[in-house]
């Protein structure tokens, strides 16, 4: 059985939700990640960060990056998934929730991230056209 932690791109880090969006920004450029997940006081996964997010929720409103928090742009309720999750489980939560990017959580830690690069190096490309046709179908940029 392939699970999420086989297929997942280890070493995701966490940005607090304290932190300012010019800060998650050059974590991102560091990185070389398009999104980062936010973490409260207590480690628990409490949103996810894009790229995007700091583009058009901030910046394209005439918000200043350094005065707006990580945990002001989470929104709605952060999916993720369990290390040992079969990756039929990931892609039908990825899937049933029209998002490309998964946090992966073991023991109660973050100890990766599923993104559409992951997908497309461990899954035949039969299962990648349908993954992106359910994903993108009437989805907005997400």
């Amino acid at each position: 059985m392939t699970t999420a932690k086989d297929i997942m791109h280890a070493g995701a880090q966490w940005i607090p939700a304290h932190e300012t969006l010019d800060r998650a920004a050059q974590l991102m450029r560091e990185l070389n990640v398009g999104a980062l997940p936010i973490a409260d006081a207590d480690e628990r996964l409490c949103g996810i960060l894009t790229d995007r997010d700091i583009v058009v929720g901030c910046v394209a409103m005439g918000h200043d990056p350094s005065q707006v928090t990580a945990g002001e742009m989470a929104q709605g309720t952060p999916r993720w998934i369990d290390a040992g999750a079969d990756v039929g489980d990931v892609l039908s939560e990825m899937q049933g929730h029209q998002i490309r990017r998964l946090p992966v959580i073991e023991n109660k830690r973050l100890v990766g991230m599923i993104s559409e690069a992951d997908l497309a190096q461990h899954l035949s490309e039969p299962q990648i056209a349908q993954w992106a046709e359910r994903v993108y179908a009437h989805s907005g940029p997400r």
